[in-house]
């Protein structure tokens, strides 16, 4: 790869070459992938970006992968960005938008991800691909490879959501559900990887896969016609997305696509937020029980702690914490002003954009960005939650006129 000049480690600065088994650290920091700039500068020009197709592979002068590593099967990326007038006014923001990356092939942003395990899988000659993931990265990686003809074991919590496990099931994976929590998950995912030398696209061990959810990153600034936002949001569980998106805009920056970086908020939820009491004491994180509802962001020791925290303070950020009740709040909010149906980890940076704006963390006249992780359809119950039962009636007017009476409608 001419344009990647190896691994670095983000905790003692060792250098690696970037193979497609490069995992973490000796030191057990882990890695971030390096480019050559000028090589970027000089063949993802804009002019070539225009002839290109709008996926997420269209970056690939900035993607860890071989010039003739094929893209795999699944078209993955360019989800829409919608300028979010009317919930911006409900928030009070003069500029708000939504990144809506529920529209990815299995609903989620970890597509992005995924893909990116299936190209380097393939450059790595595997056969086998496995994680451990509390939903939204297994059931990306069990359709991505699927797609591409590789078997997969996937290790899920037992309380993942059942939508999220029926997407596993009819991807062909193979699927274990684990009686624990998501550190004894990751335990066993990581015992079983080692014992079976399968490819492992757990993305705290695999530094290719942040460069993967960067992707959402680029596009939003190329879909911004590279106008940088002031903020951007992101749901934050293990810290691979939130470092994920600084790498993105980084690598714009160095390139000299943008002239300027955005500040990240970092949004966890208040019942399981290791990282974000870190940034707010200034202490080591230490983990923490995972009570939310958000099961995609209830991560209680988190496995990309370097470089989550040290994204956040780069950007000079901030953290906001919100509330099972306030997420379930967001998703009726973004529902009914845009309709994008988000999971509750999904929403969960759209809430705390709300509480931000709330505590004056967030200048009214600044333009924020945040993104939709995960798609509503993989947490039904919560959506039935969030919004309420439908009215029931019998089959004639009076019923209807009644129902109609009940709730406060005037038709």
């Amino acid at each position: 790869m001419d344009h990647v000049t190896g691994c670095r480690c983000v905790r003692c600065g060792a250098h690696y070459h970037a193979y497609p088994n490069t995992t973490t650290c000796l030191c057990g920091g882990m890695l971030d992938v390096e480019y050559d700039y000028d090589y970027v500068r000089s063949h993802m020009t804009r002019t070539a970006l225009e002839a290109r197709p709008h996926d997420m592979w269209r970056y690939r002068e900035l993607l860890p992968i071989e010039p003739d590593t094929p893209a795999p099967p699944l078209r993955v990326g360019w989800t829409p960005l919608y300028r979010a007038d009317e919930l911006a006014s409900r928030l009070g923001l003069k500029s708000l938008y939504v990144k809506d990356d529920g529209l990815n092939p299995t609903a989620s942003l970890k597509d992005r991800a995924s893909a990116m395990a299936v190209a380097k899988a393939s450059e790595a000659g595997a056969s086998v691909i496995a994680c451990s993931s509390t939903g939204n990265a297994a059931s990306s990686l069990a359709g991505n490879a699927a797609a591409a003809g590789f078997e997969t074991y996937i290790f899920v919590p037992s309380r993942a959501p059942q939508g999220k496990v029926a997407q596993l099931m009819i991807f062909g994976a193979h699927v274990i559900s684990v009686e624990g929590t998501y550190e004894d998950t990751f335990a066993l995912s990581a015992q079983a990887i080692e014992k079976y030398g399968w490819y492992n696209r757990n993305a705290a061990i695999n530094p290719y896969l942040a460069e993967g959810k960067k992707t959402v990153s680029l596009e939003i600034a190329e879909q911004m016609g590279w106008r940088v936002p002031d903020y951007v949001a992101v749901s934050v569980g293990d810290g691979c997305t939130i470092a994920g998106v600084w790498k993105g805009f980084r690598d714009l920056y160095e390139t000299g696509y943008i002239n300027r970086l955005p500040r990240l908020i970092s949004v966890q939820a208040q019942g399981c937020c290791p990282l974000n009491r870190s940034l707010h004491t200034g202490e080591p994180w230490t983990p923490m029980e995972e009570n939310t509802l958000a099961d995609s962001i209830a991560v209680g020791v988190p496995r990309n702690a370097d470089k989550a925290l040290q994204a956040v303070r780069a950007s000079n950020g901030i953290a906001v914490e919100v509330s099972d009740q306030e997420i379930l709040e967001a998703m009726a909010l973004l529902g009914r002003t845009q309709g994008v149906f988000g999971e509750p980890a999904g929403v969960a940076a759209t809430a705390g954009v709300k509480k931000a704006v709330e505590q004056g963390l967030i200048e009214r006249d600044a333009t924020v960005v945040t993104i939709v992780t995960g798609n509503g359809l993989k947490d039904v119950q919560s959506g039935i939650r969030a919004a309420g039962a439908p009215m029931s009636v019998t089959p004639d007017m009076d019923s209807l006129l009644a129902a109609f009476d009940k709730a406060g409608l005037h038709p």
